[in-house]
């Protein structure tokens, strides 16, 4: 049985044996018996709003009713169906059933295909983020190529190194592109579970930062840490990729650059990760929907006139952030910008 059938029975019952309840309270201590029936549409009422579809609102409903007509009217503790008050309360009970599961279920319907527009939405700016992001590493790998093919002879060695060198990095490039695109598609879809296991701080960053050098080997950068020991529990390889995928991104688009910092600190319990440079800042009209996965053309983005859009990588971050629980945002600061995002850090680790 489905874990959302389960909550949905136990919602009927919880409601319904309030309801029956309260009325033998009202009746027994209070000595009212007017308000059963409104008790009992209030309970169906909530019972409806909060399950799904039509079934437990109207069977809720025929139970009220026979618990109203059973224990709260004379004769009690029998069934009598000749009364006319049962009868309206009866139908009065299934009306609310009716008209509330349908109000309830044309709002999840909307909320679904506002859902699925917003996916459909997001689909196409990575499709947009993707085309515009490959068509000039393949523009240039092909010219490259074809210049190789053709004037191979006539070139020098240094320009035909020049060249199988520029293929290399476009080469590179674009199978980071299409990992980082797995990997938000996957997350997003839901095929992805996150395992999240102890990790410690500083051998993340170290794994971090091999594999950053060893990308940008003349690319400096300062790493502030906590002093002690922080272990997160978390997927290390996804997060070594948000973490990665957010230097490049300074590297690639924060301009003209000369600082370039990776800090973490920790604070009520959740590590705050902070990636921060000194270059040009990011365009405000581009801020709110920096995570969407699309940022315009390459035209327009003053960090950036290369081939390299912030698109995709960024997306990425978000999805395997909120895939942890945590949140990721940027914004500009005085002499450049910063991208912070937190994790949720082991409640219970050793204190050394």
């Amino acid at each position: 049985m489905k874990k959302s059938v389960i909550k949905d029975i136990a919602k009927t019952v919880v409601f319904l044996v309030t309801a029956f309840f309260i009325s033998v309270i009202f009746q027994d201590i209070f000595e009212i018996d007017e308000h059963v029936s409104t008790l009992f549409a209030f309970a169906i009422f909530l019972i409806s709003l909060s399950t799904n579809g039509y079934i437990y609102g109207i069977v809720s409903a025929f139970i009220g009713t026979l618990a109203i007509n059973y224990a709260f009217t004379f004769p009690y503790f029998a069934f009598n169906f000749t009364i006319p008050v049962n009868l309206i309360s009866a139908i009065v009970m299934v009306t609310i059933a009716l008209l509330t599961s349908a109000l309830t279920t044309k709002i999840k319907r909307q909320e679904a295909i506002k859902a699925e527009s917003e996916r459909e939405r997001m689909r196409a700016n990575l499709l947009r983020a993707v085309s515009h992001d490959i068509r000039t590493p393949l523009t240039t790998i092909y010219g490259s190529a074809e210049a190789l093919i053709e004037n191979g002879k006539t070139l020098t060695e240094q320009q035909k190194s020049k060249m199988l060198e520029g293929i290399k990095e476009d080469a590179v490039w674009l199978v980071r592109m299409v990992e980082n695109l797995l990997s938000v598609t996957k997350i997003d879809s839901g095929r992805v579970k996150i395992i999240k296991t102890p990790v410690v701080l500083d051998e993340l960053i170290d794994a971090v930062l091999v594999k950053f050098k060893k990308r940008y080997p003349q690319q400096s950068a300062e790493i502030l840490l906590p002093e002690e020991i922080v272990v997160i529990p978390a997927d290390a390889i996804l997060i070594e990729q948000v973490i990665i995928n957010l230097l490049e991104n300074a590297v690639m688009h924060a301009g003209d650059f000369t600082r370039l910092t990776l800090r973490v600190y920790v604070k009520d319990s959740t590590a705050y990760f902070e990636v921060e440079d000194d270059g040009c800042g990011i365009p405000s009209e581009k801020l709110l929907k920096l995570f969407d996965g699309y940022q315009g053309s390459e035209s327009d983005d003053k960090a950036d006139s290369k081939k390299k859009n912030a698109g995709i990588g960024l997306s990425v971050c978000a999805s395997i952030i909120h895939a942890h629980g945590g949140e990721i945002t940027a914004e500009n600061t005085t002499n450049g910008a910063i991208f912070r995002f937190s994790l949720k850090i082991e409640e219970n680790r050793d204190e050394q």
